[in-house]
């Protein structure tokens, strides 16, 4: 009779590790599909602002249509992204192209003092923080999911029922890691 009872605890104890782990990685699936609706909610609106500010900024920066351009060409590679990495690839040349306007604009008086132009830009200061905050939630979140998928004995769990590792949210190429060069002479990065 006790050899019965400790089998039965054993299969509870399994059942009761089998379903922990499930739900855990469930739990987990779900925060990285979150966060990465949360990056691009934020990307959406930044983007939404990209034709008020390029509208905004033309008048002022005739000289320095390639930022304007790289802006505008970010934006359309985001709409037409199909991977994450692809949608990283365009945030990335989105912020690199926004800071690069904005250190351009240092040297137009009269645009850094419109008042539409100062708006937009704390705005998009605004989201780019955010955005940059759910980057690393999102990343923080797939590095634990892809901990749990592959540690023992929780991988045997996330086999069984087909969890696979996801990648990290970054920049497309060591292109878009390098710094912004700006040329206050001649206009553009």
């Amino acid at each position: 009779m006790e050899i019965t009872h400790i089998i039965a605890a054993v299969l509870i104890l399994a059942a009761a590790f089998v379903i922990y782990t499930y739900n855990r990685l469930i739990s987990l699936r779900n925060m990285a599909d979150t966060n990465l609706s949360n990056i691009d909610t934020l990307l959406q609106k930044r983007f939404d602002l990209v034709p008020n500010l390029v509208k905004t900024v033309k008048a002022y920066m005739k000289h320095e249509r390639e930022v304007l351009e790289t802006i505008t060409r970010a934006r359309t590679e985001y709409q037409n992204a199909q991977t994450l990495k692809e949608n990283a690839g365009a945030d990335e040349k989105a912020s690199r192209a926004l800071k690069t306007l904005f250190a351009v604009a240092e040297s137009y008086p009269d645009l850094k003092a419109n008042q539409n132009f100062m708006m937009l830009q704390e705005e998009l200061v605004g989201i780019e923080n955010k955005i940059a905050y759910s980057r690393r939630r999102y990343n923080r979140t797939i590095m634990i999911y892809n901990m749990v998928i592959q540690r023992f004995p929780s991988n045997l769990i996330a086999n069984l029922f087909n969890f696979e590792t996801r990648e990290y949210y970054s920049p497309e190429s060591d292109q878009v890691r390098s710094v912004p060069k700006i040329d206050m002479q001649g206009g553009g990065s």
